[in-house]
C-alpha cells in the first residue's frame, strides 16, 4: 500500500485519468473486487470508469509492481557490493520506467567474465583511467608500465585497458540513450531467406520476405510475426540496422577530445564498445520491444474477435438439430433438446462416394418429426455448403444456420466433453457442440481454451502469459456482460462469473445436483466455501428465471434490493408491479433514494434494468445464404459481386467465406471507401456482408475481395 499514492500520480498521469477515480480503483483491486463488478457496481467510487479503463488501470499497476520489484534486488545487490550512496539510492526511487532503470544498474549488474573484467584484474583499470584523460602525449611508455604476468607487452596493456573504455562506453546512459534514439528515428528492418532454404517447399510462404526492407517503425505487427516465425523456422534473417558511422562519430564526440595518440587509442576502444557491445544490446533491446509491439497488437485483435464470436447471436433455448457435414464418413447428425441435452444420434450418408441420398432423406425427416426439431445447425467444414443445401431440400419450413466449428474437434477430444459424453465418441460429441453453438455460442465456447476457436493470427508466436491473461479476462468480460442461468450454466460457464472461479463453480453444480435448483440468489450463501466476499462479487451476474423475487432475475445487485423495495413501497405497489408497469416507474423521481452508499450511477442503471430485467445484450440471430451460382474457386470471376460471412479479422484486413472452401481476404484499403486503420471498426466476426472479387490466385489458392461501394 506504501506505492498507492506513487502508483495513482504515474497511472493518472499516463492515462488522463483523475486521481481520485484511479486511487479508488486501485483500492478496489486491492480488496479483491473484480472488474466486471467495479466497473458495474462501483461506479460512484470509480466515477463512472468503464471496464477498459478499469483493465488499463489493473495492466499498469501489475507493471509498476513489477518495477518496484526490480528494484528491491538492484538495490540489494548494490547495497552488497557497498557502493550505494545516497544520490544512487534517490535516482533509483525516483525512477519508474524499466528501461532506464536498467541503465542505472548495468555498471553494477554481476556479469560473466567479460575482457574488461579480466583487464581489470590484471590491474589495467589505472591505465583506462589516465587513457580516458587523454593528457598522456607517449601512451605507449606509460604503458609500459604495466607489463607484467600476463601482460607480456605494452601494446597487450592498451589493448586490455581499449576493453575497460569499450565497456564503460557500452555501459554509459548517455551512450545508450544515444544510439536508442538513433534506432527510433533510423533503424530499419531488414529479412534476407537463408539461401540453402530458399527453394523448400516450406520457405514459399514466407518468399514475401526473401529480400526486404522498411523503416522498423513503420513495420506492422503481422509482418513483424511473419519475419520472427520465419527465423525461429530457420527460414530467414533479420537484423536491425542504422548508420553504423554517424552513431561512432556522436559516441565519439562524447568521449574523445582532441587530436593526439591518447584519442586516437580512446577513439579505437569507443568503436570497439559500439560495434562488440553496445550496438547487439540496443539492437536485441529494440527487437524484443519491437515483438512486444507486435505481440500486443496482436493480442489485442485476438481478443476483440474473441469477444465478438462469445457475444454472436444466440437461437435461445429451441429444439435443435446439429450436422457435422463429411463426405467419406458421412454426416453425424445429434438431436437435442431446449436444455442442449442429447436425445439422439446418427450418420446419414447424402454426399459421395456412399451417395445414400434418399435413405438419408427419409432418415432426417423421421428425426425432426420424433424429436420436434425447431432449427437445424450445421457445421462450416468440409462438406457444409453441399450438406445446407441438402438439408434445406429436405426440409422447407425448418430455419438451417451454418455454424463455425472452429476448436469443436479440440472440445470433443477435451476431458470435458468426456466427462458429460463419456459413452459417444468424438464425431457424437463435435456435432452436439455445433448444435449447441447455435442455442448459445457464449455457453459452448467457454469450454475450449481461447487459443483453439480459430480467431485472430500468429496466437503461438505471441507472449503465451500475456495472450492467455487478456483472453480470459476477454471471456470474463462477455460470462459477466450477459449473465449466467444458476440453474442451468455448466461447471465451465460458473467458472468465469466474476467471483467464483473453478472450486467454487464446481461447488455450485453440486449442491444444484444434491439440493435442486436455486430458488433465490440468498441460497448461494449455503454453498460451501461460498463466503461473503464471493457472494459480493458474483450475486449481481446470476440470474434465477422465474423466481419468487422478480430482481434474482434481473441485473439488480441484492445490496440493492431494499432500493427498489423502498421504490415499490412509494409507488404503493410490488417490486413485479414496479417491472410490469412502465407508469409506475414514471412516477420515480431517482433523487430521492441518493444515499452516501448509492449514488445517481447506480440509480440510473436500476432503471433501466427494471424497465428490462435480465436482458440479453446480445443481438438476433439471422439465416444466411451463398450465391447458389458459385461453388468452387473455378467458378469465380473478377467483378462478381457475392454475399460472405466474416470469418476472421486480422490489423490486416477481413477473410470472408463465399462458399467456395477457401475464404478470400478483404484487405484493410478494400473494407471501405475511406481510410481504415482498425478493421474492427468496420467489420465484426461473423456479420454478413457483399462483397466484389477482384482478384484470383489460383496457383496459391487466393482470393483477393473488396468491399468498397458496396451495400452492407
Amino acid at each position: 500500500m506504501e506505492n498507492i499514492k506513487i502508483f495513482t500520480r504515474l497511472i493518472a498521469g499516463e492515462l488522463h485519468l483523475s486521481e481520485h477515480a484511479v486511487e479508488n480503483t486501485l483500492k478496489l483491486l486491492d480488496e479483491g473486487c473484480t472488474i466486471p463488478f467495479i466497473s458495474r457496481y462501483r461506479k460512484e467510487r470509480t466515477g463512472g470508469l468503464d471496464e477498459v479503463q478499469i483493465t488499463a488501470i489493473s495492466d499498469r499497476k501489475e507493471r509498476l509492481q513489477e518495477i518496484a520489484k526490480r528494484k528491491e534486488t538492484i538495490i540489494k545487490t548494490i547495497s552488497e557490493q557497498q557502493k550505494m550512496t545516497p544520490e544512487l539510492q534517490k535516482r533509483i526511487d525516483d525512477c519508474w520506467e524499466m528501461t532506464t532503470l536498467e541503465d542505472i544498474y548495468l555498471p553494477y549488474k554481476p556479469k560473466r567474465r567479460t575482457r574488461a573484467q579480466v583487464a581489470r584484474e590484471q590491474g589495467l583499470e589505472p591505465l583506462a583511467t589516465l587513457l580516458m584523460m587523454q593528457r598522456e602525449a607517449n601512451p605507449e611508455q606509460v604503458a609500459k608500465r604495466f607489463v607484467k604476468g600476463d601482460i607480456a607487452t605494452a601494446t597487450d596493456a592498451i589493448k586490455g585497458a581499449q576493453d575497460i573504455i569499450a565497456e564503460q562506453v557500452s555501459e554509459d546512459e548517455r551512450s545508450r540513450n544515444q544510439v536508442r534514439s538513433a534506432f527510433r528515428r533510423e533503424a530499419f528492418i531488414e529479412s534476407k531467406v537463408v539461401k540453402a532454404k530458399k527453394d523448400t517447399d516450406e520457405a514459399q510462404k514466407y518468399s514475401d520476405y526473401f529480400e526486404w526492407e522498411e523503416p522498423l517503425k513503420r513495420c506492422s505487427s503481422h509482418r513483424m510475426l511473419a519475419m520472427l516465425r520465419g527465423q525461429s523456422e530457420g527460414i530467414l534473417r533479420i537484423s536491425l540496422t542504422i548508420d553504423d558511422e554517424e552513431a561512432i562519430q556522436r559516441l565519439q564526440h562524447n568521449f574523445v577530445r582532441g587530436n593526439g595518440s591518447c584519442q586516437r587509442l580512446v577513439g579505437e576502444a569507443v568503436e570497439d564498445g559500439y560495434k562488440r557491445l553496445l550496438l547487439p544490446s540496443i539492437e536485441t533491446e529494440f527487437t524484443n520491444m519491437s515483438k512486444e509491439k507486435a505481440d500486443e497488437e496482436a493480442i489485442r485483435v485476438f481478443a476483440e474477435n474473441l469477444r465478438q464470436l462469445l457475444l454472436s447471436a444466440p437461437l435461445g433455448q429451441k429444439r435443435v438439430m446439429g450436422v457435422d457435414p463429411g463426405f467419406r464418413t458421412g454426416c453425424k447428425v445429434v438431436c437435442l433438446d431446449a436444455q442442449g441435452n442429447l436425445l439422439h444420434h446418427e450418420a446419414i450418408f447424402p454426399h459421395p462416394p456412399v451417395n445414400h441420398r434418399m435413405q438419408a432423406s427419409v432418415h432426417m425427416q423421421e428425426m425432426i418429426k420424433k424429436y420436434q426439431i425447431e432449427a437445424i445447425a450445421i457445421g462450416n467444414g468440409t462438406a457444409s455448403r453441399e450438406t445446407k443445401e441438402f438439408v434445406s431440400d429436405v426440409t422447407k419450413d425448418i430455419a438451417v444456420y451454418v455454424v463455425s466449428e472452429d476448436g469443436a474437434s479440440v472440445y470433443s477430444a477435451s476431458k470435458v466433453a468426456r466427462d458429460e459424453f463419456p459413452d459417444e465418441d468424438v464425431t457424437v460429441r463435435g456435432a452436439v457442440s455445433i448444435g449447441r453453438r447455435l442455442m448459445d455460442p457464449l455457453a459452448e465456447l467457454v469450454k475450449i481454451d481461447p487459443k483453439s476457436i480459430g480467431v485472430g493470427q500468429y496466437q503461438h508466436d505471441v507472449d503465451q502469459t500475456k495472450l492467455k491473461h487478456s483472453l480470459d479476462h476477454t471471456v470474463e468480460s462477455c460470462v459477466n456482460l450477459v449473465g449466467v442461468n444458476l440453474n442451468t450454466a455448466s461447471q465451465q460457464l460458473l467458472t468465469y462469473v466474476s467471483g467464483l472461479g473453478p472450486v467454487l463453480a464446481q461447488n455450485i453444480v453440486d449442491y444444484r445436483r444434491e439440493n435442486g435448483a436455486f430458488t433465490s440468489r440468498a441460497q448461494l450463501k449455503k454453498v460451501p466455501r461460498l463466503g461473503p466476499a464471493a457472494y459480493q462479487q458474483c450475486a449481481g451476474f446470476l440470474r434465477i428465471p422465474n423466481a419468487k423475487n422478480p430482481l434474482d432475475n434481473s441485473a439488480v445487485h441484492p445490496e440493492s434490493y431494499s432500493v427498489v423495495e423502498k421504490m415499490a413501497q412509494d409507488c404503493h405497489c410490488t417490486v413485479s408491479d414496479l417491472i410490469s408497469h412502465p407508469e409506475k416507474r414514471a412516477q420515480i423521481d431517482i433523487k430521492h433514494y441518493v444515499t452516501d452508499d448509492i449514488g445517481l450511477p447506480t440509480l440510473t442503471d436500476i432503471m433501466k434494468e427494471l424497465e428490462k430485467p435480465g436482458r440479453d445484450p446480445r443481438e438476433q440471430i439471422e439465416e444466411f445464404e451463398f450465391d447458389a451460382s458459385v461453388q468452387t474457386i473455378d467458378d469465380l470471376r473478377e467483378g462478381m459481386e457475392l454475399p460472405g460471412i466474416v470469418t476472421n479479422i486480422t490489423n490486416f484486413g477481413a477473410f470472408v467465406d463465399i462458399g467456395v472452401h477457401q475464404d478470400g481476404l478483404v484487405h484493410v484499403s478494400q473494407l471501405a471507401d475511406r481510410f481504415v486503420s482498425d478493421p474492427t471498426q468496420v467489420v465484426r466476426l461473423h456479420q454478413h456482408v457483399r462483397v466484389r472479387v477482384i482478384g484470383i490466385d489460383l496457383r496459391r489458392q487466393r482470393i483477393s475481395l473488396s468491399m468498397k461501394g458496396m451495400k452492407k
